[in-house]
């Protein structure tokens, strides 16, 4: 398990994330929960296995969290720590974690966005102290790698393809 190659976590913090991961799942009744790093990096996945391709998600997933980050600036926010997509049966909640990852968790109507937001509250926290600890021991925190923005649109065209 490792993120961008600015950066990586040993085996003790790849299992720390997983078992905290599974709790989520287990808590919530979601389907499953992915970690991306600002990058677009896919860093961890527990759960069902997506069904589609993780890599371009991933990518995907940094990409709407940036252009979110900048309407919240437009808005006059900060920034907004959490986004929900909705679909007729399958819906994504996205939050921050530590401004450091994205915690992505995947559900469908088996459960309620209620419970996975109440859930997801405890995750973020658990997985913050996790990444802060390993980013506070020494190691390089992950950058918006230059020219990323243009990288997610040219994913975005060819993914639809523009």
């Amino acid at each position: 398990m490792h993120g961008a190659s600015s950066w990586s976590f040993g085996e003790r913090e790849a299992q720390r994330i997983t078992e905290i991961l599974r709790g989520l799942l287990r808590e919530s009744g979601a389907r499953s929960a992915l970690l991306v790093d600002r990058t677009g990096q896919l860093v961890a996945q527990t759960g069902e296995a997506p069904t589609f391709d993780a890599t371009a998600f991933a990518s995907l997933t940094a990409a709407d969290f940036s252009a979110n980050d900048q309407l919240a600036r437009m808005l006059g926010e900060q920034e907004f720590g959490a986004l929900f997509h909705q679909g007729e049966r399958e819906s994504m909640y996205l939050a921050d974690v530590a401004r450091r990852v994205i915690l992505v968790v995947l559900f469908d109507n088996r459960t309620t966005l209620g419970l996975v937001k109440l859930r997801v509250r405890g995750t973020v926290g658990a997985l913050a102290e996790v990444f802060t600890s390993m980013f506070t021991s020494g190691a390089e925190p992950p950058r918006m790698a230059d020219g990323f923005v243009g990288e997610a649109e040219d994913e975005i065209d060819r993914l639809f393809g523009e």
